[in-house]
Parts: C-alpha cells; structure tokens; sequence
C-alpha cells in the first residue's frame, strides 16, 4: 500500500473482530515500524509492552477502572480488541544520551526540555505501529489512561516508576460500529492550519507594510 492511501485509511477503530486474531509476524512488523520513529539525539526512549492474551487485556481493564462494564460504550468497544500495546517513555535515556561528550548537558537538568520529546517520540513510535496496521489490513486506535490509574497499570505490568505511560494501542480486524461524533466537527484543510512566514499569514496574502 503507498504512504498516502495508508494516511487516509486510518481511523481509530474502535471495535473488534472477536473471532479474529493477529498473527505473530504481522505483530512485529507492527512493532518494528515503531523503531524507525525519529527520536531526539537518536536516545530511542520507549518501550512497549504487548498485552495478547485474555488474561493479560482483562488485567489492564482492570487495572484501568473499579467496573469496566460501566464504561462509556466506545471504551466497551476496545475491550474487544485481541492485542493492546502500552507505549512507554524514558525520560533518563533523554537525560544520559544529552549528557554525553557531544552534547553536554551534564547537569541532566529537565528544565532543559520545555518540550518532552520522551513523550513526543514515543508518540510518533504509536503513529507508524498504527500506519503499519493499516498496511498490513488491521485496525488500531491510540487512547490514554487515566491519570489517576497509572500507577496501578505499571504495577499490574512490573512497569518501572521512571517510564511514563503516554498512551495504549489497540490492534485488531475492524467490525462496523458508530463513527465517534467527534467527526461532526470536521477536519481542518492544510489551507486553515498553514501559517506562512509568521501565524496568521495565509498563503497568497502578503503581510499588511511588506512589498
């Protein structure tokens, strides 16, 4: 499949093929897309861990929420899905990898990082697990977890304290089910988002005292 039609087929599916597994080998296809994710300093902070059997997906669940029956109906939908991956960040491999000779940041200080790019690449390692799907005829989405639940999924995991858990990937053969509303709002044109030479300059329209 090219680039392009795999970016305009995905969708956060949200509802899964019970009947349906994902094979091993497209599983680490999946996975090995993750790891051509950009990542500052080349630090590859992230980590995923790949929960397939029902025993591990109802421990999350568990872990999520007191009752998950008495999720919203869209949360109920992912809980059919055969394969969740938790994606991990790791602040200390940003802190060692800036530390070192060529770059020098010695002092490890997190004040350095207005932007947490741990989470930021680990994020775009989600995107391509999530294109890479697409590719292989699958469906995924990316949700959270509550705030208030994160200590609880990394110890149900033995995930270390220091890794963050920015988000979860379902995985799995999409089944029909209600489009969120959400989408009522419509998407965005690049012509709306794009600012040219300074923000609010639309293209084709030269700043108001420039020739």
């Amino acid at each position: 499949m090219e680039l392009g039609e795999a970016i305009r087929r995905r969708r956060m599916v949200r509802r899964y093929d019970t009947e349906r597994d994902i094979g091993d080998d497209m599983l680490r296809r999946c996975l090995a897309a993750a790891t051509r994710a950009p990542s500052a300093g080349f630090s590859q902070g992230w980590d995923f861990v790949v929960l397939r059997s029902t025993a591990e997906r109802s421990a999350f669940w568990s872990a999520t929420a007191d009752n998950p029956s008495d999720r919203d109906p869209w949360l109920r939908g992912l809980q059919t899905a055969p394969v969740l991956v938790l994606c991990l960040s790791d602040p200390d491999a940003y802190f060692d990898r800036y530390a070192e000779a060529d770059k020098g940041w010695v002092d490890r200080d997190p004040a350095r990082w207005p932007v947490p790019y741990w989470d930021v690449d680990t994020g775009m390692a989600a995107l391509l697990v999530l294109l890479t799907a697409v590719d292989e005829g699958v469906g995924g989405c990316f949700f959270g977890v509550p705030a208030d639940r994160h200590d609880t999924v990394r110890a149900a995991f033995s995930i270390p304290a220091n890794r963050r858990l920015v988000g979860v990937v379902s995985l799995g053969y999409a089944v029909p089910h209600p489009k969120s509303p959400s989408l009522r709002r419509g998407r965005r044109d690049a012509a709306e988002i794009t600012h040219w030479g300074r923000f609010g300059v639309r293209f084709g329209v030269r700043p108001a005292g420039r020739e």
